[in-house]
């Protein structure tokens, strides 16, 4: 196939992106975003493959074959509760074909038979630098995320110098690389530091902040596999990483704002990490805890005119989605308006709950993100909170001396009553009291969510 015939296929490619990414911006039209990225993507493998001058081996079939197969297998099976875990796979498989490519590259126009090109060697460096970064640190966050690792920060004294000494050598090894000194164990050690890097730079993030690391990670990727294309020239590669570097790094940003923290301390400031000192202070005031059973709660949901359900990280880890609809389903039978109100970091990875309650055929114009959600809430007679803490603690709001502060939160507090669906008093992630559980109008419900909600939707129908 000629260049013209190629380039032009992968101006296909580049227009399926930019529109998959313009249907991935909503719920209602997310899956066919999908459809059209991935159909981009097999132009693009398609016109590599048969492009003039490109050499196919034996081996390339079959690494396609097994990586379709592993690819497939693994996503039709993947439970929606972890859909995080399986981002986080596909961002550090993606870091690391790029650290793979600039390795494989290097070998090949490292001398002999001569120095490489200025350009093409940074390019080389950079996609072996952040690739790593972006395979390790991805690896580590799927261990938080799987729970084979402490979810909770995991810090050590000094730990900022460390892990600014590994990147500083690791940049030094890219400068002698530039220089001249075009040895193959210099990129071996700059790959194997950032690896290390990657892997100190997730380990003090805790797991409920995985949004922000997972989008992040994802914009590192995108970076990676951008420079990877400078490297072979091709310009889908380029186009398609910076659109996800793009996108990964504003999502980021996003995530941030939702969260009340800058990138700098996303970066840098083991973010998540709770003093005891700030436990004291947050938890001061006292109170009392009202709990409730499931017919009690059930007959204040068959007289609501209005509920509005706030699914949380407890929602998923029950997987208690279908069970949430069930029971939206008994309340609008009776006429009931139900809602689910959304906050952005709410569960492990953005879009979280979206994700779940899509699973759960839940109708789309009932999620409402943070804004619309709050605006509501002061006609809302009960609020339903299903696993969620940190989001709905009115701290954030409220008091100055708390380690979430100034974080966005669902303003759950101001509906007329509150119900909040906990196995235990235990804190959220942030390590806090939660005064919003000692309310006069909260009552608890404890239980496994998925049970409790059954029971509630088996309540409300009887009634």
């Amino acid at each position: 196939m000629g260049t013209n015939a190629v380039n032009l296929l992968y101006l296909v490619t580049i227009v399926c992106f930019v529109l998959a990414l313009k249907f991935l911006s909503s719920p209602a039209t997310a899956r066919r975003g999908n459809w059209i990225g991935a159909f981009g993507m097999t132009v693009a493998i398609v016109a590599t493959l048969v492009k003039s001058g490109v050499h196919i081996s034996w081996e390339m079939p079959v690494a396609a074959a097994i990586g379709s197969a592993f690819g497939l297998v693994g996503a039709r099976r993947v439970k929606m509760t972890a859909m995080p875990q399986m981002v986080a796979l596909f961002n550090g498989v993606g870091g690391g074909a790029a650290a793979l490519v600039a390795l494989a590259e290097f070998h090949e126009l490292a001398p002999p038979p001569g120095r490489i090109q200025g350009d093409i060697s940074v390019s080389i460096l950079l996609s072996a630098l952040i690739g790593s970064i972006s395979f390790s640190g991805s690896l580590i966050a799927f261990a938080k995320l799987q729970e084979l690792i402490k979810g909770r920060p995991i810090t050590y004294p000094g730990q900022k110098l460390v892990n600014a000494a590994v990147f500083l050598g690791c940049l030094g090894l890219g400068a002698a690389i530039l220089t001249g000194s075009e040895k193959q164990w210099l990129l071996w050690a700059l790959i194997a530091g950032a690896l290390v890097f990657g892997v100190m730079f997730v380990l003090p993030i805790g797991g409920a902040d995985m949004p922000v690391v997972i989008s992040l990670l994802n914009a590192f990727t995108g970076l990676a596999a951008a420079a990877t294309g400078f490297e072979l020239s091709n310009n889908v590669l380029i186009v398609s990483g910076m659109l996800v570097g793009a996108s990964g790094t504003m999502l980021t940003l996003l995530m941030g704002r939702a969260m009340n923290r800058s990138i700098a301390n996303v970066l840098f400031g083991a973010f998540g990490q709770v003093s005891a000192g700030d436990v004291a202070t947050a938890g001061a005031g006292g109170g009392t805890v009202r709990s409730a059973t499931a017919d009690d709660v059930a007959v204040m949901l068959a007289y609501a005119s209005k509920v509005v359900i706030v699914p949380g990280y407890g929602m998923a880890v029950a997987q208690a989605q279908h069970d949430v609809h069930a029971l939206a389903d008994v309340l609008e039978a009776k006429g009931i308006e139900v809602t689910y109100a959304i906050h952005p970091v709410a569960g492990r990875m953005p879009g979280h709950m979206n994700v779940l309650l899509a699973e759960a055929n839940v109708p789309y114009p009932q999620l409402k993100e943070l804004d619309e959600a709050n605006a509501e809430f002061s006609r809302t007679d009960v609020s339903l909170v299903i696993g969620a803490n940190d989001v709905v603690n009115p701290d954030a709001r409220n008091n100055h001396g708390s380690p979430i502060y100034g974080m966005p939160i669902l303003n759950v507090d101001q509906s007329q009553a509150t119900v909040v669906l906990k196995r235990s008093m235990a804190p959220g992630f942030a390590g806090i009291e939660n005064p919003l559980f000692v309310d006069p109008k909260t009552v608890m419900l404890f239980g496994d969510a998925k049970e409790s909600v059954a029971k509630l939707a088996a309540g409300v129908k009887a009634l």
